[in-house]
């Protein structure tokens, strides 16, 4: 008797499971707004949710988290969260783009990490016109923070830059003035001799 209930009972607990883990979004694209970052600075990432549903759907969080590591070691855990208003709802077919700020710690590693990014969705039921849960489409993209040594050399090499165009210009007003003194010298070596001649004929 027991085995047949279980029989008859786990089909309809089934049908009423499904509808609450259903596919009702999914992240297109995910992107940040600078391909590399310094340690210290503050980026955003775009992200673009599609409503894949035949009903429509609403955003209840979205979130991205960055786990990784300070330069001693320890390790760096941070959840950013959208600056949009929530719940944000998306029709049947639609996309809507989002925005989540985030900042890097002043002494956090350089190096690559994936980022975690997650949004939380319901789908709405227009037979009992409410809301349910669905799932929780996520997206990885990688972060890239530039070490802060690469940043010093470039430093060093603009400024090396700069000091072999300002000693070209050096240069170059140095030839410059060495030719114009030789011109003039010569000139004026002509017009003596020139004035020499003069006396003597006359």
């Amino acid at each position: 008797m027991n085995k047949k209930l279980l029989i008859v009972t786990l089909p309809l607990l089934s049908l009423l499971i499904i509808p609450f883990v259903v596919q009702g979004a999914t992240i297109t694209t995910c992107t940040f707004d600078k391909d590399t970052y310094r340690q210290g600075e503050i980026g955003s990432i775009k992200i673009s949710i599609y409503n894949d549903e035949d009903t429509k759907i609403r955003i209840t969080e979205l979130t991205a988290t960055i786990n990784y590591y300070y330069t001693d070691g320890d390790v760096y855990l941070h959840l950013f969260s959208t600056n949009a208003t929530l719940p944000a709802e998306i029709q049947q077919g639609d996309s809507s783009t989002f925005y989540i700020r985030f900042s890097l710690p002043t002494n956090i590693a350089s190096g690559y990490t994936d980022v975690h990014v997650k949004a939380k969705t319901e789908q709405w039921n227009s037979n009992s016109t409410t809301w349910f849960g669905s799932d929780h489409p996520t997206y990885q993209p990688t972060l890239c923070i530039e070490s802060p040594y690469k940043q010093q050399s470039e430093e060093y090499e603009q400024q090396l830059e700069e000091q072999l165009i300002i000693n070209g210009n050096t240069t170059n007003m140095m030839y410059l003035f060495v030719t114009t003194t030789l011109v003039f010298a010569t000139v004026a070596a002509v017009l003596f001799v020139l004035n020499r001649k003069t006396r003597l004929v006359t």
